[in-house]
């Protein structure tokens, strides 16, 4: 499948990207394309990686000119540029818009257009039940990469949705070991909390898998285990043997609780796999008998959340962040 193939990386100079080329730099594949807006980054890693197959193009998924040269030859796409902060879009959410959602139908029009054979494009969590900017983003993401299947016949486009990735950037078990690190308080925003644990692996192992077994318009989730906020915090100071005081400082704006990987709606028409969940596309037309006159019994299925998912015991959360290097 990847045998002298090109594969471009929109947003390929953050934490996703630098761990596919690491999967991807010693396979058949003949080009890995990476496109992003910071020439920094670009140059770190240019000088990091130092390999002819790394190409790098700056530009902006915002800029549909500036995607086509970089698109233009390629086979496969990662889709993973976005605003991701949850603050900083609740403070300019027409920037989050721009990007996360104008910017995805520029990198599905321009691969469409160039007969691409597969784009993975990758959400999150926050996009189930959104409550804040971010996550409203990131649901009409999906929604826009659905869409674009229904009539993308050369192209398949799929998406992968997963929780917070641990120690990625801007995440909480990095600012948790800084904390314990300068012998500050721990601050917890709500003991109670709860998270899905993901690794960067398993989220480059699920796009893989999306990647290798989904059909146009599919979202794949992982099934993914989860702690509380709390026992992070207490399983980082054991880690460390740490005595600083955890605190506790109450829920941020606009901030769940718990996390859910999963809608109720959603998994009445999931298909359970071994170690994920397929969403395939509601592929109706614009017949409205359908949705007036016609429907499906339903059935009483949770949804799919941090909460109700299987929860990590203390020993084998400190075994998972060993793996990460937190030990």
């Amino acid at each position: 499948m990847y045998k002298n193939s090109k594969l471009l990386i929109t947003g390929g100079t953050g934490s996703f990207g630098n761990a596919v080329l690491n999967k991807f730099l010693d396979s058949d594949i003949s080009e890995i394309r990476i496109l992003s807006r910071d020439e920094k980054k670009q140059h770190d890693m240019r000088v990091t990686y130092n390999n002819p197959k790394i190409k790098f193009f700056i530009g902006d998924v915002r800029d549909i000119d500036s995607i086509r040269s970089a698109i233009n030859g390629v086979d496969y796409i990662f889709h993973a540029a976005a605003l991701k902060q949850v603050p900083s879009c609740e403070f300019f959410p027409v920037e989050a818009v721009k990007t996360n959602v104008l910017g995805t139908d520029n990198v599905l029009s321009v691969a469409v257009a160039n007969n691409v054979k597969k784009v993975i494009c990758l959400s999150t969590d926050k996009a189930v039940y959104p409550i804040n900017a971010m996550g409203v983003s990131k649901a009409m993401m999906e929604k826009v990469l659905v869409a674009k299947s229904r009539t993308s016949d050369s192209t398949l486009i799929c998406g992968t949705r997963y929780g917070n990735v641990m120690a990625s950037r801007g995440s909480v078990i990095p600012h948790f070991y800084d904390q314990i690190k300068s012998g500050n308080d721990i601050t917890v925003t709500d003991p109670n909390m709860t998270r899905f644990m993901m690794t960067l692996d398993d989220a480059v192992n699920l796009v893989l898998f999306a990647f290798e077994n989904g059909n146009s318009g599919d979202i794949f989730v992982q099934k993914s285990p989860s702690t509380t906020i709390g026992e992070l915090a207490i399983a980082m100071k054991k880690i460390y043997n740490s005595s600083v005081v955890i605190k506790n400082i109450g829920i941020r704006h606009a901030e769940k609780m718990h996390e859910t990987l999963l809608s109720k709606e959603e998994r009445l028409v999931s298909e359970e796999l071994e170690n994920y969940f397929r969403i395939p596309a509601d592929n109706r037309d614009l017949n409205y008998n359908k949705y007036f006159f016609e429907g499906k019994e339903s059935k009483n299925l949770e949804e799919y959340n941090s909460y109700n998912t299987h929860r990590l015991s203390e020993s084998d959360l400190i075994n998972l962040l060993a793996s990460i290097g937190y030990k």
